[in-house]
C-alpha cells in the first residue's frame, strides 16, 4: 500500500474535504482524488462514499481510516527516531575497554552522559587483544587497545593518549637516586607482567625482542594492583604506564622510567571499516573534547 495515497485519503476524511485536503497537503484537488482513487483499486474496495460536498467512510474505509491514521502516526515517530539517532540523541552504543585504559575515562563517561542522556552506553571490559578481535569480527562497532594492534585484523585506530613505561620493584632492586633504566638491563631481571592477552605485554614482548633478549618472567596477573604487590614483595619488576605510578603510593618501592629506547603505552580507539554510528562519532568527539592532547 502506498503510503502518500494513504496519507491523502487520511487527510480527506479528517477534513472532511477533498478541497481543505488539497490546500493542506499543497497539491491539487485533482491529485487528491487520483490519489484516493489509487489507494481504493489496490485495497480493492470503495472507501468513501460522495454526495455532494458530504463524504461517508464505507466499512472498508473505517477500517483504512483508523489504521492509516496509527501506521503513518508510527512513520512520524520512526522519522523523529531516526532523526534523534543521526543527531546523537538517541541510540545504543557499546564500547569494548581494557581494565589498564579504563581508569583514564571516568571523566569522559561523565562528559559523554551530560551530552547525550538518552545514548544506551554499555561498557565491555576485557583484555585489549580480546576486544581486536570482537572488533574486527563486527562483535562489537568501537573498542580501546594498546599499539600496535594486529596488523592481521587490519583495524582503523586513532591514538588517544601516549605515556611512557616505568619499572617497579622492591625498594633497593635499583640504585639509589636513579630515575631512567636502560631496557636491555631488565635482562636476567625477574618480571611480573600482565597477562599475555593484554596488548601492553604483547607491545612489551616486541621490544624486549627487538632489545635481543628473552624476559624472565616470574609471574603474571590479569591485575594491573596485584603486579605491584608482587612488585613490593620482591618478586620481580613490574613494568606498567606513567599514570598508574601516579595513583599508587610508591614510598616503599624504586619506580624508574625505562629509556633508551623510551618504550611508551600507546592507547588508542580502533573500530573495522571506514563507517561509525552518530553514537560512536558523539564518543569519539567527547574524547578529543575531554582527554588531554
Amino acid at each position: 500500500m502506498d503510503l502518500r495515497s494513504l496519507r491523502y485519503f487520511v487527510e480527506t476524511v479528517r477534513l472532511n474535504s477533498f478541497t481543505q485536503a488539497a490546500e493542506s497537503l499543497h497539491v491539487t484537488q485533482s491529485t487528491i482524488s487520483k490519489m484516493v482513487r489509487q489507494l481504493e483499486q489496490e485495497v480493492g474496495a470503495q472507501l468513501l462514499i460522495r454526495d455532494g460536498r458530504k463524504l461517508t467512510l464505507t466499512d472498508t474505509g473505517s477500517v483504512v481510516y483508523a489504521r492509516g491514521e496509527q501506521m503513518l502516526a508510527t512513520m512520524a515517530q520512526l522519522t523523529a527516531e531516526v532523526r534523534d539517532t543521526q543527531a546523537a540523541q538517541r541510540g545504543q552504543l557499546t564500547i569494548g575497554i581494557p581494565p589498564m585504559i579504563n581508569l583514564l575515562f571516568t571523566p569522559v563517561l561523565k562528559a559523554f552522559r551530560q551530552r547525550h542522556p538518552d545514548v544506551a552506553l554499555t561498557l565491555r571490559e576485557d583484555a585489549g587483544q580480546v576486544l581486536e578481535r570482537q572488533v574486527a569480527s563486527g562483535e562489537l562497532e568501537i573498542g580501546m587497545t594498546v599499539l600496535p594492534a594486529d596488523p592481521q585484523l587490519d583495524l582503523q585506530t586513532a591514538p588517544i593518549a601516549s605515556y611512557p613505561i616505568w619499572a617497579l620493584a622492591a625498594r633497593g632492586t635499583f640504585q639509589k637516586h636513579r630515575t631512567t633504566l636502560k631496557l636491555k638491563a631488565l635482562a636476567g631481571m625477574p618480571l611480573v607482567l600482565l597477562k599475555d592477552d593484554f596488548a601492553l605485554t604483547r607491545s612489551l614482548r616486541h621490544a624486549f625482542s627487538a632489545a635481543g633478549f628473552a624476559p624472565q618472567i616470574a609471574a603474571q596477573s590479569g591485575q594491573w594492583d596485584w603486579l605491584v604487590a608482587m612488585a613490593s614483595a620482591g618478586m620481580g619488576v613490574a613494568l606498567l604506564p606513567e599514570p598508574f605510578i601516579h595513583r599508587l603510593a610508591i614510598g616503599h618501592l624504586d619506580a624508574v622510567r625505562l629509556v633508551e629506547p623510551e618504550l611508551q603505552w600507546q592507547a588508542a580507539h580502533m573500530w573495522r571499516g571506514p563507517y561509525l554510528s552518530h553514537a560512536a562519532r558523539a564518543w569519539l568527539d567527547v574524547c578529543r573534547d575531554v582527554l588531554p592532547a
